[in-house]
């Protein structure tokens, strides 16, 4: 993890929250990997955040139970590949990092609503803390 912070110079980390398998022991695997690597990632500086496995297949597909292969082949539409993976699992980093671009990016205008959060809170004074 350090070494692939110090060659790609991260600005954040994003990161899928365990779910629970059928496979005690594998989960127990897994949590400690990813608390490594939150621990590594924070230790570097970096903000750390965690998305459920629903959350990114909700983000990337508009469907939090779409299968690997449907959350791939909506990468392929939003990052224009062509390739296919030699295995689906390959994907989830990618759409981690897809999902939490798309959380960070700001808010998304879906219906009209809203122009953004200036719009908001022209809107909507009394939602607005000052110090």
């Amino acid at each position: 993890m350090i070494a692939i912070i110090r060659e790609h110079k991260p600005v954040c980390c994003a990161i899928e929250a365990p779910f629970f398998g059928k496979n005690v022991q594998s989960m127990l695997k897994l949590g400690r990997a990813q608390g490594v690597a939150i621990a590594t990632a924070m230790q570097a500086g970096l903000t750390v955040a965690e998305y459920s496995p629903k959350k990114v297949k909700q983000s990337i597909t508009g469907n939090g139970n779409a299968n690997k292969e449907q959350v791939w082949l909506m990468l392929q539409r939003i990052l224009k590949f062509t390739e296919a993976p030699e295995y689906l699992d390959a994907t989830d980093a990618l759409a981690v990092a897809v999902c939490h671009h798309f959380q960070d990016s700001g808010p998304v205008v879906t219906s009209g609503k809203s122009k953004g959060w200036e719009k908001f809170l022209q809107q909507h004074p009394e939602r607005l803390s000052r110090p």
